[in-house]
């Protein structure tokens, strides 16, 4: 899949861990595995929006898009 995502390395940079959050997203820690793992088809724009409001960064910090050859 052209599209990675990087929200472990943001995780790592911002010393939280995945259970942590969990919690200050509001979603399962399933879920973020999901996301953080690069298995999730979609995201909705109110969890990605959660998601770097907690992690103090921007949406092109967590997603780039790496063109298949």
């Amino acid at each position: 899949m052209p599209i990675e995502v990087n929200l472990d390395l943001i995780m790592v940079k911002r010393k939280m861990s995945l259970t942590e959050l969990s919690e200050k997203v509001g979603i399962t820690m399933a879920n973020l595995s999901v996301l953080k793992q690069g298995h999730a088809r979609a995201i909705r724009f109110s969890t990605l929006e959660k998601v770097c409001e907690v992690l103090d960064c921007q949406p092109g910090d967590l997603l780039s898009y790496k063109k298949e050859e």
